[in-house]
């Protein structure tokens, strides 16, 4: 493994290069995302030249959290260190789960790794903005993207107190618990996630026959399962079926605009 890096490094550039602040001010470092959620709050961060490439993930319109045309500015990798060496950057951005091996092949060949976790809720997700805006070198620019989210969230905040019954059922057919940031967002938006009421907790799966049984007053579908799809949820009186795109499900930053806006116009619909 070892002669694998050296020769990878000798392959290199001659070192990353750094992309110049706004004015002529300071120069920032050049970025490699590997992590989807961090890839559309980099987008909107980071100075012309500076994201090198975005995670793969980002590309597929079935589960990205950005639209295609702002994915469509960046290249992508899929995360090998010979993709991302080829491309020289100061830092690499990653998810919680990067592999040791991997994480250690870029230290040892002196890439910088940050990682950023899942984020449970808006408030960590406006964290993990300014940190990644901070990492980019211009903080400025992440309070200008938490702004345009908390006004988003502030529009999208219903004006009475009723909530909504909802279930939101997941791909696979499990289900959202309440430490996910979807279930933050639901209740912003006037909702009242009912799987926590139902013994149900992050990531329990529920059967076609368990709706049936009990249906909710709202029944957001993030999934293509047979059972998702089957015609006698539109038989069932008392419940309204809503399709929620599965990109809008897990990540923060800019995607919790989407997310909002979806989520009251499925409210003002039920309503």
């Amino acid at each position: 493994m070892s002669a694998l890096l050296l020769l990878l490094a000798g392959c290199a550039g001659e070192g990353p290069a750094r992309v110049g602040g706004e004015g002529g001010g300071g120069e920032r470092p050049t970025i490699v995302s590997l992590n989807p959620c961090s890839d559309a709050v980099l987008a909107e961060v980071t100075a012309p030249g500076q994201l090198l490439a975005i995670s793969h993930y980002s590309k597929d319109p079935r589960s990205s959290s950005m639209d295609m045309a702002t994915a469509a500015r960046f290249p992508a990798t899929g995360g090998t260190v010979e993709e991302v060496l080829a491309l020289d950057p100061d830092v690499v951005v990653a998810g919680g789960f990067l592999a040791p091996a991997t994480r250690a092949a870029f230290a040892d060949l002196g890439i910088e790794v940050v990682t950023f976790g899942i984020a449970g809720d808006v408030a960590a997700s406006m964290q993990q903005v300014r940190d990644l805006a901070s990492l980019a070198g211009d903080p400025a620019a992440g309070e200008r993207l938490v702004d345009t989210v908390e006004e988003a969230l502030a529009e999208a905040r219903p004006a009475g107190d009723e909530r909504i019954e909802v279930l939101l059922w997941q791909p696979g057919g499990i289900v959202a618990g309440e430490q996910a940031l979807v279930s933050d967002l639901l209740a912003r938006t006037g909702f009242e996630n009912v799987a926590p009421s139902r013994g149900l907790s992050q990531a329990d799966y529920v059967a076609l026959e368990d709706v049936v049984a009990a249906p909710p007053r709202v029944l957001l579908v993030a999934g293509s399962q047979t059972g998702q799809r089957h015609p006698v949820l539109d038989a069932l009186p008392d419940m309204r079926r809503e399709h929620f795109d599965t990109g809008l499900l897990y990540c923060g930053g800019p995607t919790i605009i989407r997310a909002v806006e979806r989520l009251a116009e499925i409210r003002e619909a039920a309503s």
